[in-house]
């Protein structure tokens, strides 16, 4: 303890830390003044004043006074225990971490510091440091039940699930009767779930089937009990007491999937692959025919056998499943058969079986074979499910035909619309896109999931700024971007960022994505709360499940997505670093004086605009901070905004090298890490590391073309290098040509053979003769025409499907844009690169990138042209769009460049 203080000193002392405790931060501050005016180098007074401030966002005068306090008082444990609090506030758990050690060596049975600490080696996965507090926790008070549960859990952790189950048996020992208090019995048959769960964990079934029957009566959750008992008589060989307890499962609960599927398991009728014997598919039929008598309202028990039934068969169950939920109306029947045409031949059934129920609904007015007439919405729905079936078959054409004959028979569906978005998006007409979603928005303002989908589209068009207005409808009022932040809205963020990279807005895009990740470091600290309350409340299974989870939460896409767009940013701001002030002020004074005036005439816009929509907010804070009758929180005003501090990067590639560590340590099998290490590390020369992207890059794909691209460049780049002289780079040489010789496709042959004999066994594939095409412009610049005529002798072959309205191309839309872009930039062709535009504006008739004669900017310029009288016969912008917003009409400028940069990497990047 430090120093003492008098009777009434102490006493306010004590109301220093209660109000502390209650949140009473004014009353505390006052005792904390009355004690210093008497005793102003009291440590322990100067520590607590300084944490009370700390609550009130008084930071800095909070670090010293805690500060000065220690100092004053370094023996004092309650010094030390505050300025770890103050850290953990922080989020600097490792800093608090060794104030609480410090804290411990004074007062090493303080409960409350050691309750701490063992949150925060939790929280940072010390599990040994965590096994060892836990078990000073129960030494010191073994009748609070909350320190025999946190040992227990802590073995467990730490991967001693035996030890954690011996704990909780002397736990058990110690309650009377071997009985919990009423109060307590959820908690206590948790406690024995958990126990039983650690039992099947470590391989000890038998036990685990004995004791989960032997309390059964202690166990209030019967499902979870149920469910347990089935785990553990399947992995145990019981299968025919298996199947008994499935089919009880289903009794009570008969669309659950995971029931199915065990009871199969059960009955040997399982496969993970799908593929199933003649038998055993008459085994299942039969099985699922006697379930569909015993559950006939159940769902799952009709759908399961799509999967598994084939040819009539699959027609006949496939034709029946479908018309009841088209006489419905349900408009999630194509996601929900959308997994069967992966099957092969199940899409063309698929196809045949609703054309007829189309051709039977126009012809007669019902199904075929019944005389019963069905409701006229039926056709609609027949249609809807036709367009989606044709725009997953790549076929747009006929997908938009059917929609909008859909729409003519029903305008006010409001899916229909959404629908042709969709299938708009798919054919590369994104401003049509956003209008058409648009539409459907308008024709409900209250729904949420529209206005999402509106907001998607948008971004897709690269219309940012309307976006931006659609997106915060169903925010707050006033901070409206900082609402869409603070509600963790990542979907929106990533759209947005990947709308600004496109658009070569490197700031703005950098500030989306690294928001994304900044959402994932406050998802992990969020576990820090429960840490405490899920040992207090008994949930230790869903505990050690969100832990697990908490273990690998950056392999989650939408992180996984973040951090592909930031290295992406990076790389472009290292190629092309941002130029000073000084450097643009040279360049504008070399433009002709009219690109000048014109250029200065924008920068002046897009000042005055930033300004006003400063002035803007800081009208709405002062109005806010005005208000005297609502007392909220006002949050600071962001000092960067654009994203411009974020460019001003020493080192690019540094920070591109922390996102691809995440990456390589929770994404190690999706291609695009590697490419993305192997351009980084190939741009900070360090050999070895590209040598391990290219090599992990064939462990996952060695047929890919951006494998093909990186072998390639790797080993040329290698070649091109001077001899190595120092120790040094002979053992890096000698590593990388005895990797060589274990690539078979460099083996023996010449970095151009490679990739002539890469270009013959992948001739018919437009990717991989684009990869071939252009590492031999790499190898020998000369061969730029070869290289250019090697893709433009691809044929585009129709699809081996049998569609029944017309063949799909083999060609994608994503891959044109990809090679169009090889042509333009990495060839530097530009009339290749028109040759191959208007190539595929054939192909993709609505494709706004290739400027197809179907597309939205065609059609409108047409429309234009056409109503353009001699009054205002200047130019005419044929980007400008007009959607509708809230009924209003509004100009979008935000399709600059339709032809050429609109879409322009749009999957690229």
């Amino acid at each position: 303890m430090g120093t003492s203080l008098p009777s009434r000193e102490g006493n306010l002392f004590k109301l220093i830390v209660k109000s502390y405790e209650t949140k009473q931060y004014k009353k505390g501050l006052k005792a904390a003044d009355s004690i210093l005016k008497k005793f102003p180098n009291h440590g322990e007074t100067l520590s607590m004043k300084g944490l009370t401030l700390n609550c009130l966002d008084r930071k800095p005068e909070a670090y010293e006074l805690v500060r000065r306090g220690l100092k004053n008082d370094l023996k004092s444990h309650v010094c030390w225990h505050v300025y770890g609090l103050l850290y953990r506030s922080d989020r600097e758990y490792r800093e608090a971490i060794k104030c609480y050690r410090n804290a411990l060596r004074i007062d090493p049975d303080n409960i409350e510091i050691l309750r701490d600490l063992s949150l925060l080696q939790a929280q940072m996965r010390d599990l040994d440091g965590f096994v060892e507090t836990r078990q000073r926790l129960l030494t010191l008070k073994p009748n609070h039940r909350m320190n025999w549960i946190g040992f227990a859990v802590a073995h467990h952790l730490n991967s001693n699930g035996s030890k954690a189950t011996e704990i909780l048996e002397a736990y058990e020992g110690t309650l009377d009767d071997d009985h919990p208090p009423d109060n307590e019995r959820c908690e206590h048959g948790e406690m024995l779930l958990y126990k039983i769960s650690l039992l099947e964990e470590s391989g000890l079934l038998e036990r685990a089937l004995e004791e989960l029957h032997k309390k059964e009566s202690k166990i209030v959750d019967k499902l979870a009990y149920k469910e347990q008992e089935v785990s553990l008589l399947t992995k145990l060989g019981f299968l025919e007491e298996g199947e008994k307890e499935y089919r009880l499962l289903l009794s009570m609960n008969p669309d659950n999937y995971r029931y199915y599927e065990g009871l199969q398991r059960c009955l040997g009728l399982f496969s993970e692959k799908g593929h199933y014997s003649s038998d055993e598919i008459g085994q299942l039929e039969e099985l699922y025919e006697s379930l569909a008598q015993q559950y006939n309202k159940s769902s799952a028990v009709k759908r399961i056998p799509l999967d598994f039934l084939e040819g009539e068969k699959f027609q006949k169950a496939v034709e029946s499943y479908i018309r009841p939920l088209l006489t419905k109306g349900v408009p999630s029947l194509f996601s929900d058969l959308s997994p069967l045409y992966d099957h092969p031949g199940k899409a063309d059934i698929l196809e045949h079986v609703v054309l007829g129920l189309e051709l039977s609904l126009k012809t007669s007015g019902g199904y075929p074979g019944s005389l019963d007439k069905e409701p006229p919405s039926t056709l609609m729905w027949a249609l809807f499910y036709l367009a989606q079936h044709y725009d997953r078959r790549d076929q747009q054409d006929i997908a938009l035909a059917k929609i909008d004959e859909a729409i003519v028979h029903t305008p006010t569906a409001i899916d229909l619309y959404s629908v042709k978005s969709r299938i708009l998006k798919h054919a590369g007409d994104f401003l049509a896109a956003a209008a058409m979603a648009d539409e459907a928005r308008c024709m409900d303002l209250a729904d949420r999931y529209i206005n999402s989908e509106c907001v998607k589209r948008m971004l897709q068009a690269d219309q940012v700024t309307l976006a931006e207005k659609t997106a915060v409808l169903f925010t707050k009022d006033g901070e409206q971007h900082n609402n869409l932040y603070d509600m963790q809205c990542m979907w929106y963020e990533l759209a947005s960022g990947e709308s600004y990279l496109r658009q070569g807005d490197l700031g703005r895009a950098l500030k989306k994505f690294l928001a994304v990740e900044k959402h994932y470091a406050d998802i992990v600290e969020d576990q820090f709360d429960f840490h405490s309350y899920c040992l207090r409340k008994m949930t230790l299974r869903t505990y050690v499940e969100m832990l697990k989870f908490q273990d690998r939460l950056h392999s989650h896409t939408y992180f996984r997505k973040a951090a592909f767009g930031a290295v992406r940013c990076y790389i472009k701001l290292y190629d092309s670093p941002s130029k000073p002030s000084a450097e643009e002020d040279d360049e504008m004074s070399k433009l002709p004086p009219s690109q000048r005036k014109k250029l200065r005439q924008k920068q002046k816009k897009a000042e005055a605009r930033a300004k006003k929509e400063a002035e803007i907010k800081t009208e709405e804070s002062q109005a806010s901070n005005a208000s005297k009758s609502v007392k909220r929180h006002v949050k600071p005003v962001d000092p960067d905004p654009h994203g411009e501090k974020l460019l001003q990067v020493e080192d690019p590639l540094l920070e591109a090298t922390k996102y691809l560590k995440l990456l390589q340590e929770y994404s190690p099998d999706f291609l695009e890490t590697h490419v993305l290490s192997f351009e980084v590390h190939m741009r900070k020369q360090k050999r070895l590391c590209a040598l391990k992207a290219v090599r992990n890059l064939l462990r996952l794909n060695a047929d890919h073309p951006d494998t093909h691209r990186c072998l390639i460049k790797f080993f040329h780049k290698v070649g091109s290098l001077p001899a190595a002289v120092t120790t040094a780079e002979k053992i890096i040489w000698a590593a990388i040509e005895e990797e060589r010789l274990t690539y078979g496709q460099l083996r023996e042959k010449s970095l151009l053979e490679a990739n002539a004999s890469f270009f013959e066994t992948h001739k018919d594939s437009l990717m991989h003769r684009a990869a071939a095409a252009e590492m031999l412009f790499v190898l020998e610049s000369n061969k730029k025409d070869e290289a250019v005529k090697l893709i433009e002798e691809s044929i585009n072959e129709p699809l081996s499907i049998k569609g029944l309205l017309g063949p799909a191309r083999k060609w994608k839309l994503i891959d044109c844009i990809a090679v169009h872009s090889v042509l333009e930039k990495i060839f530097d062709d530009q009339d290749a690169a028109l040759r191959w535009k208007l190539r595929c504006a054939e192909y993709f008739p609505y494709s706004t990138y290739f400027g197809g004669k179907k597309c939205s900017a065609i059609t409108k310029l047409a429309h234009h042209q056409t109503e353009e009288t001699s009054e205002n016969a200047g130019t005419v912008n044929p980007h400008a769009t007009e959607f509708s917003t809230n009924g209003n009409l509004e100009k979008s400028e935000g399709s600059k460049d339709l032809a050429g940069q609109l879409h322009s990497s749009l999957v690229l990047s």
